[in-house]
Formats: structure tokens, C-alpha cells, sequence
């Protein structure tokens, strides 16, 4: 919910944001690398925040 990567994905992917929102605590608590991926997906996808 800080960058919204999980509410784009889900909207992007027309399933539930939560579930999104597991699947990266579960790879950021077992792997770690769940976090570089949340980090990336933020800079990449687009924000709506101006409207544009």
C-alpha cells in the first residue's frame, strides 16, 4: 500500500491485490528477493497520482 505496486498488478491483472500483497511477503520473508522486485515494480509502473 506504500506504492501501490500491489493494487496496479492486481487492477493490471483483474485479481485480488491482497493475494498479490502475500506473495510478496512470502518471497520477501523466504527469499528476499521479493523486496528488489517491490523496489523496481515502484520506479517502473506509472503513477495515476496527477491524473495523467
Amino acid at each position: 500500500m506504500i506504492f501501490g505496486v500491489c493494487g496496479a498488478l492486481g487492477a493490471y491483472f483483474h485479481i485480488d491485490p491482497t493475494l498479490i500483497r502475500i506473495l510478496f511477503l512470502i518471497s520477501i520473508i523466504f527469499y528476499g528477493s521479493g523486496l528488489l522486485l517491490y523496489l523496481i515494480l515502484a520506479i517502473v509502473i506509472p503513477s495515476d497520482r496527477y491524473g495523467y
